[in-house]
């Protein structure tokens, strides 16, 4: 899977149904799987940082499942790796 300008909208509306189940079941972390994840360009790090920030806003801690290294990478060169716990 991409996390890229064309699939943002379907990954930001599931992100979104997950983050309000979550938080509805009384959860303290998102967890979102980047096992599958192997691209992310400007529009997908821009989403993942809009989720983060919801959740933060709903009390839960953004937790990146299974991110691998090239996503790794970049999240860390534009330095948003801070923003997400990592498993």
């Amino acid at each position: 899977m991409r996390l890229v300008a064309e699939t943002r909208v379907d990954f930001r509306s599931a992100a979104m149904d997950g983050l309000e189940r979550a938080a509805g079941q009384g959860e303290s972390m998102l967890r979102i799987d980047m096992g599958d994840t192997s691209d992310v360009d400007a529009s997908g790090l821009g989403t993942l940082v809009v989720v983060q920030k919801r959740a933060r806003e709903r009390g839960l801690q953004t937790v990146l499942v299974r991110t691998q290294g090239q996503v790794r990478s970049l999240l860390a060169a534009t330095r948003l790796e801070g923003l997400f716990e990592f498993q």
